[in-house]
């Protein structure tokens, strides 16, 4: 496939920098097990699992209308839930736009950073052009998202994150999730 003809991850019509609360999956490339190792229903990270655990809570750091909830590093992934709060940027002129760029949102600008942050630490980490592990470590591109659209969703979106590393093994697609509420 192609990158003009690649699937949007993204709603075509959802504004990724208003308020609220977002579930989100990112996978490494090729779902590389880089991250450390499940043992006993623990997720023990290491030396990059570290690293990548390292840079996520910095987020908040980085961006100051930004929250972090719940979050696990997998071997493979990271799951993590993202709470935008007092934005003043929301409803700008890019998402206002027919030509929306999906990548100026606060959402996706977050990712971007906390994925470019990561990755610049494992492969160089004293800034010269070498790699600091016998990998060439790389993300899978872009990264699933799920909008939490109320407390009853929250819950088991965190109850899922904690029990992650304990299901570990039991689900051979771990990263896909279905948390709103069915009608009935």
């Amino acid at each position: 496939m192609s990158f003009r003809n690649r699937k949007h991850n993204r709603l075509s019509d959802y504004d990724y920098s208003q308020n609220g609360m977002y579930f989100v999956t990112i996978c490494t490339k090729n779902l590389g097990n880089v991250f450390g190792e499940i043992v006993n229903g623990r997720m023990i990270l290491n030396n990059i699992g570290k690293i990548a655990n390292e840079f996520w809570t910095e987020i908040p750091v980085h961006f100051s209308n930004i929250d972090l909830d719940e979050c696990v590093v997998m071997p493979d992934h990271i799951h993590g839930i993202i709470e935008i709060k007092n934005n003043p940027n929301v409803g700008t002129a890019h998402v206002r736009s027919d030509n929306k760029n999906r990548t100026k949102m606060l959402l996706s600008r977050a990712i971007h950073g906390f994925k470019s942050s990561v990755t610049r630490k494992i492969l160089y980490p004293t800034q010269e052009r070498i790699y600091a592990f016998p990998t060439k470590f790389a993300w899978q591109k872009s990264f699933y998202d799920h909008i939490v659209r109320n407390e009853i969703e929250l819950n088991k979106i965190r109850e899922y994150i904690f029990k992650n590393p304990q299901n570990w093994g039991k689900d051979n697609e771990n990263i896909f999730y279905d948390f709103a509420e069915k009608s009935e």
